[in-house]
């Protein structure tokens, strides 16, 4: 049994917590909805590249021709990343930029894997889903809005631990998820506000939390370059990056690389002086071919002079706990039943922070009439939240 001094602690921490977050909530969540679902928009948008029908058994093009005809189209630019399309390996997206550093202005072609053919010229910065990408990964405000986006994570996670500790308390006088229907509008928003809040608990703590781990992706993939990689790349201390006239067949460095890890197929690779790899080599990385292990990154270092594997590390947990937390936000990992059911608990989160912000300015603005004070306006109230209202306003509405 809580103290009336322990209540009232808790309860200020959800209202505070609830009140900063949910705004940046909603809009996460807004974001979020079509996100889910952005290969099938980006199908019927007709802005999904694909390839064309060839048998089965059509030979590949090298990827050496592959990058060529690629880097043909902008020969001003380096390439820096090379992947296959997520549900097609017909098709290879070569990424290319000014200089081989993180940036932002980056130009992709579509190259067919077979024919080596230009299938197309994707604008990823561009449009209505790159618009809701930024905004719900970092506000279009780089490293510095996704840990503020981290935080505000972090504020729901608090929001939603103090909102089942006061939940208990404040419904012990209603029968669970009971919604009085009879009520006055507020009433009944504060109990659907309340049910919603705990049907969709576990669901909303676990998106927020692993929403929460990949803010912190750039940090941990630094982290692991200077803790680790740094220690592999020790012989090379000093050289600058392997000119492109230098570098082996980039066809024998693949076909190394998958040798060292039968069993796996490829999900991009990262060359030279690039983010994910090192000044003298192509890093290939590559996943597993079951659900689980193809969420996860086998990284393969190939040396870019010989074409020669020289490392294999095992991702460190921080780096596996963040692939992990990729598909368990997005839902991506269970097919379209999975997808639906995301969209369906996304959408009463949103209802659930919508009625929050409801029910706290209803609050307001009873608080600021000269008539007698409602119950709810009699307390330190309501904080609208991802889960039910503090007690004070929960246990008033429940005595009238």
């Amino acid at each position: 049994m809580l103290s009336p001094t322990t209540l009232r602690r808790w309860s200020w921490t959800h209202k505070w917590s609830s009140l900063v977050c949910t705004v940046f909530m909603l809009l996460l969540c807004i974001t979020g909805l079509p996100l889910i679902f952005h290969h099938e928009i980006g199908h019927l948008l007709g802005t999904e590249v694909e390839a064309p029908a060839m048998p089965a058994n059509t030979p590949r093009a090298s990827l050496d021709q592959v990058l060529a005809t690629a880097k043909a189209l902008h020969p001003d630019r380096v390439v820096q990343f090379a992947s296959h399309a997520e549900d097609d390996d017909n098709v290879w997206f070569v990424t290319l930029t000014p200089t081989p550093a993180p940036t932002d202005d980056f130009r992709s072609v579509a190259v067919d894997a077979r024919t080596a053919q230009v299938l197309a010229q994707p604008r990823f910065d561009e449009g209505f889903m790159y618009v809701m990408f930024k905004l719900h990964v970092d506000l279009f405000a780089g490293l510095p809005g996704k840990l503020f986006l981290g935080f505000m994570g972090l504020l729901l996670l608090v929001a939603i631990v103090t909102g089942v500790v006061l939940y208990a308390p404040f419904m012990r006088k209603l029968a669970f998820g009971e919604v009085r229907r009879g009520r006055s509008t507020r009433v009944k928003w504060l109990d659907l506000h309340n049910l919603l809040g705990i049907v969709t608990l576990v669901w909303a703590f676990v998106v927020g939390g692993t929403g929460m781990i990949n803010t912190w992706a750039d940090l941990l993939i630094k982290y692991w370059q200077h803790d680790q990689l740094s220690v592999l790349l020790k012989p090379y201390e000093g050289q600058p990056i392997v000119p492109v006239a230098e570098r082996g067949p980039l066809q024998q460095a693949l076909e190394a690389a998958q040798a060292q890890a039968p069993g796996t197929r490829l999900s991009f690779i990262a060359f030279p002086g690039t983010a994910f790899s090192s000044p003298h080599h192509n890093t290939f990385f590559l996943r597993g071919n079951e659900p689980l292990t193809s969420k996860l990154l086998q990284p393969v270092l190939v040396d870019a002079r010989t074409a020669q594997v020289t490392a294999s590390p095992q991702l460190p947990w921080y780096l596996t706990a963040l692939l992990v937390s990729q598909p368990l936000h997005f839902g991506d990992y269970g097919g379209m039943p999975m997808k639906i059911l995301w969209a369906l608990l996304d959408i009463a989160t949103i209802v659930v922070l919508g009625s929050g912000l409801y029910l706290w300015l209803r609050k307001g603005v009873q608080a600021a009439s000269p008539a007698t004070p409602t119950a709810g306006s009699a307390t330190g109230g309501f904080a609208g939240s991802a889960l039910p209202t503090s007690g004070a306003a929960r246990s008033t509405e429940g005595a009238t």
